[in-house]
């Protein structure tokens, strides 16, 4: 497996599952792993979609953590596909993972609509022309809403999501209401939210959120996940999803 300059094999720590990011790129955090242990009721036999998948991180590990059919990865970033086709490559998964180079905004001209049965989705969270702006393109890219909006994430959902279909995202609280609004007004019914907060007392950092298309009105508030005990150590919900003893 060809390994280029500035990048590196990662362990996954899930069924000796590797991944290869470029340490001047955008390297997955726990947001990814979080989402794909909240997506990990995704049905057997199912078509999955993957908005904006970067490395790749959240179609591998689905892969392995549900029975789907297949699922494709969109990422708009030539190079970044490329990396997450290798990766794909080196866990031989190429049967049940494929990557795409594309625009979420042109997945029409590749796919019909109302095709998957679940769309999963880690999105840039941050505004175009909002926050600290990066000087290294990929992550400018991977953090603010340059090549596709909040909008477009959640209109593509709708169009390519079956009727009842699943859509599964991990943002940032700040970003709640816009998502809400959004996410009704496509009829994607938000149906599960999770705050993820770093550690008790703390305010949330992520939300893990779950709407159905055009779903009846009921909206659970799951119970909160926190990331690390007053000592700094992972607590057992972490240890949990990473597979992990509590030693």
């Amino acid at each position: 497996m060809e390994i280029k300059a500035n990048e590196r094999i990662d362990e996954l720590e899930y069924k000796g599952l590797k991944i290869i990011q470029d340490e001047n790129g955008f390297c997955f955090g726990i947001d990814s792993i979080l989402l794909s242990n909240f997506a990990k009721e995704i049905k057997a036999n199912s078509e999955v979609l993957d908005l904006g998948t970067g490395t790749g991180i959240l179609s591998i590990l689905l892969s392995e953590k549900t029975k789907l059919k297949k699922i494709y990865g969109i990422e708009v970033q030539s190079e970044v596909a490329e990396m997450a086709k290798r990766s794909v490559v080196m866990n031989n998964l190429e049967q049940k993972v494929e990557i795409i180079n594309e625009n979420i905004k042109n997945l029409a001209n590749i796919f019909e609509k109302n095709k998957f049965d679940a769309i999963v989705t880690n999105p840039p969270y941050k505004e175009l022309n909002s926050g600290i702006i990066n000087e290294n393109k990929k992550k400018l890219i991977s953090r603010h809403e340059i090549s596709a909006s909040l909008v477009d994430f959640i209109k593509v959902s709708f169009d390519m999501l079956k009727d009842k279909g699943s859509l599964y995202m991990v943002h940032r609280p700040e970003r709640l209401v816009d998502i809400l609004y959004e996410l009704r007004k496509n009829k994607l019914e938000p149906k599960n939210i999770q705050f993820v907060h770093s550690s008790i007392g703390k305010e949330p950092k992520l939300i893990l959120i779950k709407a159905v298309k055009n779903a009846k009105r009921f909206l659970k508030i799951e119970k909160p996940l926190y990331i690390y005990n007053k000592d700094g150590s992972y607590t057992k919900e972490i240890l949990k999803i990473y597979n992990k003893k509590d030693v």
